[in-house]
């Protein structure tokens, strides 16, 4: 029997689990009973639990065997600050809040492969089953990284999955090398004089300020950043005003810049000052820059990286594994603890449906069985039994 027919047998359970923590989503940080649930089924599954890491965070650790090497397989658990728009009997019971990304899906995958890895015991060494909260730009990665992650529990590598939306289920994509961009929130806050609305000589207006300084941070890529790289730099938040006949002290300017590599970063962050300082001075405003990394770029190890492909390869052939997919201009926060262990990210197909973060976004539970086999096979060929045992 294959793993995902193996794994096949727990789908009823599986999906009961994934609908409930949809129908129950938490914001990142504040995932108590999320963790609840994944404290309890680990343990019921005669695992090792380690609650409260990095707040909300749940490791548990499975060890068989006398195999020296440890495997860390992670999964986001938070969910976003979406009113959901799905007509479902699991929809979101908690206002103004939903899995809009598959975190649910994700959770769902790694208690998977945790019950198939205790119950099959098919590996020699330890696993470190890391349920991750806050990944949607709150720091939860680096939360458990500050709480002692990798003193605490110890990986030579480290694995992370995503769904993807566009593709079928039972396929899988993995980009060597640069694969997803690091991302930083950025908030100006400028600041002028007040005024009547009818009397605009009285004013240093903050809003016609903020209007040419989103218009001039276009030129940081266009002028800044080499043609051979790829940077993003987006406002997409332009707050000011209360009344039709004020004319406002302040107006503020919010947004995310994207690149591949950390230097890339810091020449927006340089550009997007200098612009946002110069064009205020210029028009007798003032600009504060609130400049925040809240992703690192995401390397994908490459030995690791064939070793993950291979594996898929192995559950699915590799006619359904694209080993050389684009990389991805969205940010992901497991790529902190890639900076601290080798590891590789990889997505499977979540079929045809609504793209991550919109309010119709539905994880398809027919993927459950694909993540969470592969999670599992590639403990298993990492840590093959047999081996000084």
């Amino acid at each position: 029997m294959s793993i995902v027919d193996h794994l096949r047998r727990y789908q009823d359970e599986l999906t009961a689990i994934r609908q409930d923590l949809h129908a129950h989503p938490e914001l990142g940080l504040a995932e108590h009973r999320t963790a609840a649930i994944v404290a309890e089924k680990l343990a019921g599954w005669g695992i090792e639990v380690h609650r409260g890491v990095g707040g909300t965070g749940v490791v548990g650790v499975l060890r068989r065997g006398n195999g020296p090497r440890t495997i860390g397989l992670r999964a986001d658990m938070d969910a976003l600050p979406i009113v959901e728009a799905n007509d479902l009997p699991y929809r979101s019971t908690t206002a103004g809040v939903m899995h809009a990304c598959g975190h649910d899906g994700h959770t769902t995958m790694l208690l998977g492969a945790a019950r198939y890895l205790a119950e099959t015991q098919n590996f020699n060494g330890t696993v470190n089953f890391i349920f991750q909260p806050g990944e949607e730009g709150v720091g939860g990665a680096l939360a458990m990284l500050h709480d002692g992650l990798f003193e605490r529990f110890p990986c030579d590598a480290i694995f992370g999955i995503h769904n993807r939306p566009g593709m079928p289920v039972g396929q899988y994509g993995i980009t060597p090398g640069p694969a997803m961009s690091g991302g930083a929130f950025f908030d100006i806050t400028v600041t002028g004089r007040g005024a009547h609305g009818a009397h605009p000589e009285a004013s240093i207006d903050p809003v016609l300020a903020a209007c040419h300084i989103a218009t001039a941070l276009q030129s940081v890529v266009a002028r800044n950043v080499r043609a051979s790289d790829t940077a993003v730099l987006s406002v997409t938040r332009v707050v000011a005003g209360d009344a039709y006949n004020v004319i406002p002290q302040s107006a503020t300017l919010s947004g995310t810049a994207r690149a591949f590599k950390t230097e890339v970063m810091s020449v927006l962050e340089q550009g997007l000052r200098r612009v946002a300082e110069g064009v205020a001075a210029g028009l007798g405003a003032s600009a504060a820059v609130d400049f925040r990394l809240i992703f690192a770029p995401l390397h994908n190890d490459p030995q690791l990286t064939q070793v993950y492909a291979d594996t898929a390869s192995e559950l699915v052939g590799d006619e359904s594994v694209d080993r050389d997919k684009a990389p991805a201009m969205g940010s992901e926060d497991f790529a902190f603890m890639m900076e601290k262990v080798p590891g590789a990210y990889i997505v499977t197909g979540n079929g045809e449906g609504a793209q991550p973060h919109n309010p119709r976004y539905n994880y398809n539970d027919e993927a459950t069985p694909f993540g969470a086999a592969l999670f599992a096979r590639v403990v298993e060929r990492q840590m093959p039994r047999g081996a000084l045992e």
